[in-house]
């Protein structure tokens, strides 16, 4: 698969995935690739290959996967079978990309998690930039495709608790806190949660509330909600636990039941409390406060920038994808009702 602006959408088909098997390999296509047969991806290759190795159902990432997935494929990485989510993805030309595995018996579907795309947040993202509101690219849900942007999200305490490690910390483990936005996870955050999981053995992450991060980050901001946010962040290996609504300043009483050893924040600025405080004054005070460099310089906002740059080419990508996707989509169904697992070529005008 591509894996653009990875989300957490694609960490919960792996999650379900590696529930299938014992050792999931993930196989990644090239930039060129996907420009070919899909449109210019968001994030670079080296971006999207650092990103899904950091996904903690994820035991081997393959680079430069091939579009079409083959019987040579799976033998050449020891793989059973393969597993993708129960939409389909086709190439330039309309074939179905599974198609191969298909017919030899060697693929499985997982449930696609409704209410998430990079599609919609591509959208939400150029819109947010319009109109100061995050919205999904189109509210038309009959021009949609029927696998992206007809629903909402809708986070459940069941899917967090599937997305949870269920760890607590040991006697004697090191416990690290940090805190933010983390809209839109990217490789900026994953470097950085790296960094601060160096300093200790048990990372917790805090999330802050969508008010909060719209106060200090402004009226487009978050582009994804708290609950999207934090699954995206749970997925990530690095991260022990998270606090859901964490409290914009650091308290005595969040260091205390957490236990924290160590607070850490990012090269970039802080923003003070709605009083004018320093938000991390205590855990200053108590000299368990440090700044970590991530040593990488990609933040929400250079995405958002990176869309808007390319705006019309993405537009176009997503459109056709539109088109394909409801064709394809026609040509699923008939299919299964005619009992079978593969589709025809399709051709969209």
């Amino acid at each position: 698969m591509g894996y653009d602006m990875v989300h957490f959408g694609h960490a919960n088909s792996l999650r379900q995935a590696k529930a299938m098997g014992d050792y999931l390999i993930v196989g990644v296509h090239t930039d060129e690739e996907i420009t070919k047969h899909k449109g210019p991806p968001v994030f670079t290759q080296a971006e999207r290959y650092k990103m899904v190795r950091a996904i903690k159902w994820v035991d081997e990432v393959v680079e430069g996967a091939p579009y079409v997935t083959t019987l040579e494929t799976l033998d050449k990485h020891d793989c059973d079978f393969c597993v993708h989510g129960d939409d389909i993805t086709m190439t330039a030309d309309g074939i179905d990309t599974y198609h191969i595995v298909k017919s030899a018996n060697r693929y499985k579907e997982c449930k696609r998690t409704e209410g998430v795309s990079t599609t919609d947040l591509v959208g939400a993202s150029e819109y947010s930039v319009d109109d100061g509101h995050s919205t999904s690219l189109s509210t038309d849900a009959s021009a949609r495709s029927p696998w992206t942007g007809v629903s909402h999200f809708l986070p459940t305490t069941r899917k967090i608790m599937q997305f949870s490690s269920g760890l607590v910390p040991k006697p004697g483990d090191r416990i690290i806190y940090v805190a933010g936005a983390f809209d839109l996870f990217h490789v900026g955050h994953l470097d950085f949660l790296a960094a601060v999981r160096e300093k200790g053995d048990f990372l917790i992450v805090g999330l802050h509330t969508d008010p909060a991060v719209n106060r200090y980050k402004g009226a487009n901001y978050p582009i994804m909600n708290l609950h999207e946010r934090v699954l995206s962040v749970l997925a990530c290996k690095y991260v022990s636990e998270v606090v859901i609504g964490a409290p914009y300043s650091v308290t005595d009483d969040l260091l205390d039941q957490l236990k924290v050893d160590l607070v850490c924040h990012g090269a970039t600025e802080i923003s003070p409390d709605e009083d004018g405080s320093d938000p991390y004054q205590v855990p200053k005070s108590r000299g368990i406060f440090e700044m970590v460099a991530s040593g990488n310089s990609m933040t929400t906002d250079r995405i958002v920038e990176r869309i808007i740059e390319h705006r019309l080419e993405f537009e176009l990508r997503n459109r056709n994808k539109e088109k394909k996707e409801r064709a394809a989509f026609k040509a699923y169904v008939q299919a299964k009702e005619q009992g079978k697992n593969t589709i025809d070529r399709i051709v969209v005008e």
